[in-house]
């Protein structure tokens, strides 16, 4: 007696099917390593980012369904860049921006100040923004960092944020239920700009470490 056995593989449905994701700063790093994987579990992409050309050829790559060029910190623009969305988005993730380094005797005051306020009222304009486009139960990701958890010399800007952000977020996250408002915190990440060997060497050096980390994914 013979036993037919079904051998076909299971095919797993992608889990973002026929979603719009929104990836603010996705023409580089990890916002770009979002907007490929977002669009192999079948997303429509849309993105924004401030080399015109570099997000040109990144939009054609995964037939984005659209994406334009600004900086995100000016208030303007990113209100202009809103509005013009047509349609409702299921989730917004916000990589533009980077961390601030200047140890106490060589910092510029004045330019710490502009810093802080431009990364503090990116997260709310784009909270205020998200409010009017997010389908209710979407996702607004904000990336955060984790460098400044120990004190060093020269990170006192950075620190100052990856201590205060993570507060900002949880209330964003009551004001804008039933929107879900997350805030991740990178480690050590392999992108161009880190070469892969070293970045190896360091998640290997990492991997006895308690992540701190927390996201709920999309």
């Amino acid at each position: 007696m013979t036993t037919a056995t079904d051998t076909s593989a299971t095919v797993r449905e992608p889990a973002l099917l026929g979603q719009t994701v929104l990836v603010i700063g996705g023409s580089a790093g990890i916002g770009l390593a979002t907007a490929h994987l977002v669009h192999a579990e079948g997303a429509h992409v849309v993105l924004t980012g401030r080399d015109p050309q570099r997000l040109e050829r990144v939009a054609a790559e995964l037939g984005a369904r659209g994406h334009d060029a600004f900086d995100a910190h000016d208030p303007r623009s990113l209100d202009e860049f809103f509005r013009s969305l047509t349609a409702p988005v299921d989730h917004v993730m916000v990589t533009a921006g980077g961390p601030y380094y200047a140890p106490l005797a060589d910092m510029d005051v004045a330019d710490a100040c502009r810093y802080l306020a431009a990364h503090v009222g990116l997260t709310l304009q784009v909270a205020r923004c998200a409010a009017q486009i997010v389908r209710p139960g979407g996702t607004l990701l904000f990336m955060g960092g984790t460098g400044a958890r120990k004190p060093a010399v020269g990170i006192s800007i950075t620190a100052l944020l990856t201590a205060g952000v993570p507060a900002l977020i949880a209330n964003l996250a009551l004001e804008l239920a039933p929107i879900r408002v997350n805030l991740i915190a990178a480690g050590f990440v392999d992108t161009p700009s880190r070469p892969r060997c070293l970045a190896t060497t360091l998640m290997r050096a990492a991997s006895n470490c308690v992540p701190r980390s927390r996201s709920d994914g999309w």
